[in-house]
């Protein structure tokens, strides 16, 4: 099973990034996919999920703010984010799983590597 987020990268306050997350190894439809993100020394917080029906949750940072969708036959999953912020500077991870608590790392068993948010004021 392999998790591919890509898409981040340097941005101005402000801008707009979409993160694509691939997966190949599993059927992604089948599972829910997770967005979290990390910064140095802190906690691996969450940032959205999907279902395979394409029902979404958001956590409190990017609520109103982002929008995360999934293209099944591509097996992947999508987190459009907009309206970025210096605080949205951090790496960002996609996960998979069959979770019980939907924003909760720990809940997911696969995570791909992260890429690279850097949002400049």
């Amino acid at each position: 099973v392999q998790l591919q987020a890509s898409g981040g990268g340097l941005v101005r306050e402000g801008d707009s990034l979409r993160l694509p997350c691939a997966a190949s190894g599993l059927t992604a439809s089948n599972y829910w996919t997770a967005w979290f993100r990390q910064a140095p020394g802190k906690e691996r917080e969450f940032v959205a999920t999907i279902n395979k029906q394409g029902g979404p949750v958001y956590g409190d940072s990017v609520r109103g703010r982002s929008t995360i969708s999934r293209d099944n036959s591509k097996d992947t999953v999508y987190l459009q984010m907009n309206s970025l912020k210096p605080g949205d500077t951090t790496i960002y991870f996609c996960a998979t799983g069959t979770p019980r608590l939907l924003t909760s790392p720990t809940a997911y068993g696969y995570w791909g590597r992260g890429t690279q948010v850097t949002v400049s004021s």
